[in-house]
């Protein structure tokens, strides 16, 4: 449960004359509260507007029909799409394998595809999946600021090459890629670019024309829609991209994907992409001033810290953060009053980091002392004050911890 922090019992929230809720959740990058905008919209359908969508003989399904088409429209709005092209999935990670392997089956023995080290699980299993069946995958390596070099790109391109499969930004450092660099590439090598922009879209202008995507995976949930809705745009000209369904029996989505649609997650994901349209330009900003002040008061408070990633590139609500000397799921055990997630993409100290991190050049170690910050929509400056204070203090303490261990471990060995 959330309780409000009281002011008479906390400093920070006295100097500030605040009451703040806690826990406080900056782990928008994982997923993100539904809008209430969002909610309102989806209530109705899961009461009086109930209807199948493919029931066209009466009114329930008919409204039910009209509402996705609706939401249909919105959606390919967001990206400058058209509303045919846009297939609604579960999320990204099944939009992904649409994609993948869509292309894969259709191209048969022989294909090539091109991904990167650092992609989400979702598409880097895909690839794996598709080696096993004799697909061969190039996984291209990325600099030290998260980007891919456009060179490496071009000389993987082979006349096998049927797919390009990279991010628009990734999840755990929030790089952006070069995006039109790589339309163009890809455009001019006849080759296919699929964009897993989970964590871009509705975040940062995407336009699938401008930019040459021709196909594009996006989750509901990670732009304040519901959890179990995604979509996948199929680009349906210059070119038109044929892919082999992977979910058969109903024919619903043009034959690519089929089983009754989600209506209600779908009228959210449509009143999400219309919300972002209207707010992206200001809550970026301010997604970038409360970023900036995170950065300016952690290297006051505690100095030793580095950004993971190109920080101009980047999604303005994120910030990852290695602090030297300090395990990062111990600082995340310390800071049980802030919903935060470790750059380590493990729970044990025995596992490996995270595979975005070693790519980038970060040591074990210093993997393993990283912090991701995802802030969102909803977030305060005030709580990014407390969040600042809160992450000090308990890397004080933690420092204090290990040097007293150091110490410890010298006069034994003495």
């Amino acid at each position: 449960m959330r309780e409000q922090l009281a002011v008479v019992g906390n400093p920070l929230a006295l100097e500030l004359g605040i009451m703040l809720n806690v826990p406080i959740y900056m782990d928008n990058m994982a997923t993100t509260p539904v809008d209430p905008r969002v909610l309102e919209a989806i209530l109705p359908y899961f009461g009086p507007h109930f209807g199948n969508p493919s029931s066209k003989t009466h009114v329930f399904g008919l409204t039910a029909a009209d509402a996705g088409g609706q939401a249909r429209e919105k959606v390919a709005e967001l990206i400058g799409a058209r509303a045919r092209e846009i297939v609604f999935t579960a999320g990204a990670t099944e939009a992904n394998n649409l994609a993948l392997k869509g292309v894969a089956d259709m191209a048969g023995a022989g294909a090539h595809i091109i991904t990167s080290a650092i992609e989400h699980k979702a598409v880097l299993d895909c690839c794996r999946t598709l080696e096993a069946r004799g697909v061969e995958v190039t996984y291209l390596p990325v600099a030290a600021n998260g980007q891919i070099d456009l060179d490496d790109l071009s000389a993987a391109i082979t006349d096998r090459t049927v797919l390009i499969s990279l991010m628009a930004a990734n999840n755990e450092i929030g790089v952006l890629q070069p995006l039109a660099d790589i339309g163009r590439l890809a455009k001019a090598r006849g080759v296919l670019w699929h964009c897993d922009a989970a964590q871009a879209v509705g975040k940062v202008p995407l336009d699938v024309e401008a930019l040459g995507i021709d196909l594009l995976s996006v989750s509901g949930h990670k732009l304040y829609a519901p959890k179990g809705v995604g979509f996948l745009y199929v680009r349906s000209r210059n070119p038109r991209v044929r892919l082999q369904a992977q979910i058969e029996g109903g024919g619903q989505e043009n034959g690519l994907r089929a089983g009754t649609l989600n209506v209600p997650g779908i009228v959210g994901l449509g009143r999400a992409c219309e919300l972002a349209q209207e707010v992206l330009v200001t809550e970026a900003a301010h997604l970038l001033q409360m970023r900036q002040r995170l950065i300016e008061g952690l290297d006051t408070r505690i100095g030793a810290l580095s950004v993971n990633g190109d920080l101009d590139s980047r999604l303005p609500g994120n910030l990852n953060v290695s602090f030297p000397g300090i395990d990062g799921a111990d600082l995340l055990l310390g800071l049980r009053d802030i919903a935060l997630s470790s750059g380590a993409a493990c729970s044990s100290k025995e596992e490996a980091p995270s595979h975005v991190l070693r790519a980038i050049g970060l040591s074990d170690d210093l993997a393993r002392a990283s912090l991701r910050f995802g802030l969102g929509r909803f977030n305060t400056m005030e709580e990014v004050e407390f969040a600042i204070d809160r992450v000090a203090v308990e890397i004080e303490r933690l420092d204090s911890d290990f040097t007293t261990a150091v110490k410890a471990r010298e006069l034994t060995a003495h």
